[in-house]
């Protein structure tokens, strides 16, 4: 059965879709079979995968709203070798549709149960708010990875994150639990990076991933072309970080299950 992992962060801007993207392109690499859904109706991910978002027949409006099965939507990233559910603006009308729907916070998670066994990795690309579009992310997934900047107002949206998470766990999704913390454009030089850093590892110790993401150009080229920065520029610093990532996760799903 495929983990699902959802990706979210209440402050935009601290690559989440970033995350998403490589990190889907990354598990491949490794022999994973991986969805990405694009719960975010910008539709970066979407866009950062190759797909054009106007242009698709079916989106995640169909898979929330309609109940079309998910694999009646979902479209494969040649380029990235791992499917997609592509969001457009047409998943801002599904958010408010949804509030009139009975259970509607559990849309995602049962579209997602009968594609669980096809996959071994779920990603699901946040909005960068806490709206009925995350809290569906939310209540399917079982892991959340948190993609953060080292500055000081990110400790202040973490706490807020963390409240909203023991909210659901209480509520909504018993099982949800913190799969790990991204530190992302990541610049040793910078005291306060190195500061913040510190007591990210104090307060959650090993549920901070050892690896770090730099800040690097290719990773901001990369979503023009419609390409993860593994396709654009394999040996860049910030493809091979996320190379680094998945293998982390990899092997500490290995040690909890073996």
């Amino acid at each position: 059965m495929g983990r699902i992992l959802a990706v979210t962060n209440q402050k935009g801007g601290v690559g989440k879709t970033t995350t998403c993207v490589n990190l889907a392109a990354s598990l491949v690499a490794t022999k994973k079979k991986v969805l990405l859904i694009d719960l975010d109706p910008q539709g970066n991910a979407t866009m950062g995968s190759g797909i054009d978002k106007n242009t698709v027949e079916k989106s995640l409006y169909d898979v929330l709203v309609l109940d079309t099965p998910i694999a009646e939507v979902s479209v494969h990233a040649e380029n990235c070798g791992y499917d997609i559910i592509p969001s457009n603006a047409d998943v801002t009308a599904a958010e408010v549709e949804l509030l009139g729907i009975e259970g509607k916070e559990f849309r995602l998670r049962d579209a997602l149960a009968i594609e669980r066994a096809e996959y071994d990795y779920i990603i699901i690309d946040c909005p960068p708010s806490l709206n009925m579009l995350t809290v569906n992310a939310l209540a399917a997934a079982q892991g959340v990875i948190i993609p953060m900047q080292c500055e000081y107002y990110a400790l202040e949206g973490l706490s807020a994150l963390m409240e909203t998470i023991v909210q659901i766990q209480q509520v909504l999704n018993p099982k949800l639990e913190i799969e790990g913390l991204l530190r992302t454009m990541y610049d040793p030089r910078n005291s306060l990076t190195n500061d913040v850093s510190k007591q990210l590892l104090m307060h959650f110790g090993d549920k901070v991933y050892r690896t770090v993401i730099p800040r690097n150009i290719r990773l901001a080229e990369a979503p023009s072309h419609g390409l993860p920065a593994l396709i654009y520029d394999k040996q860049s610093k910030g493809a091979l970080s996320y190379l680094a990532l998945a293998g982390e996760m990899l092997r500490r799903a290995d040690k909890i299950n073996g």
